[in-house]
């Protein structure tokens, strides 16, 4: 626990202080070494681009980080897997000019196509899979700051198709009114009698699902590309009442 406490606390001062960020993937480059061996499945060398990739992840932890994403080591670690699965497959994008109709040496019967396609698709699926980890745990951390939780969230999501269309309002809604977002943010506070002017609809509706109302505007203004994913296809559902 006090080590925990250590490297957070060297963590924050290299929030602000480029070199005490240097000092800490220095001290901390056994750890980086080790995640880049394991992803690449053997010893990093000095030349290899992932290690730098791996490096840069880290100090992106560094910046990134706050106390309520738990462990750092393990922040660190899913970040550095993640721009590490994103590094292979632009150098698979950009990797020679190799026919994608030839057969390849190893199989005979796969085209390079096909190979590449799978080997993609799995690192999509690793990339995915971390990816969301990472936006969850930031979502959690904009949550919070409303006193929000992520149970919170899923106890209050909509279930007949007439509140989602609601809450498709809402977005709607926010997305051309940005001083919504703003006053959001600003207050920590849904406006509700904004919205309710702006879009017509009834103030009960917004109260009674005022969390995932909430959340649904964050996730739709900070990025969450993953998150917003999932949530188009909710949009779609519903039971029909």
């Amino acid at each position: 626990m006090s080590n925990e406490y250590e490297i957070v606390r060297r963590v924050y001062q290299a929030k602000d202080d480029p070199d005490a960020a240097d000092r800490l993937i220095r001290d901390y480059m056994p750890f980086i070494r080790a995640e880049t061996a394991g992803f690449l499945q053997r010893p990093p060398a000095e030349s290899d681009d992932e290690l730098s990739v791996a490096m840069m992840a880290f100090h992106e932890a560094i910046t990134g980080y706050a106390k309520n994403r738990g462990a750092f080591l393990s922040y660190a670690a899913v970040l550095i897997r993640s721009r590490l699965i994103d590094h292979q497959r632009r150098e698979k994008r950009h990797r020679g000019n190799l026919s994608l109709d030839a057969s390849t040496a190893e199989e005979d019967d796969r085209s390079a196509a096909e190979t590449l396609v799978g080997d993609e698709d799995h690192g999509e699926k690793l990339a995915l899979r971390d990816g969301t980890r990472v936006e969850i745990m930031e979502l959690t951390r904009k949550l919070a700051e409303f006193g929000i939780t992520l149970t919170d969230v899923a106890d209050d999501c909509p279930r007949q198709k007439r509140t989602i269309a609601a809450c498709q309002r809402v977005l709607d809604c926010a997305a051309g009114n940005p001083e919504i977002i703003e006053e959001l943010l600003r207050t920590k506070r849904l406006p509700s009698a904004r919205l309710c002017e702006l879009g017509g609809l009834e103030r009960k509706t917004l109260e009674r699902h005022r969390k995932y109302i909430i959340a649904l505007l964050l996730i739709y203004s900070n990025g969450f590309e993953i998150i917003r994913g999932h949530l188009k296809q909710v949009m779609k559902g519903g039971t029909a009442k």
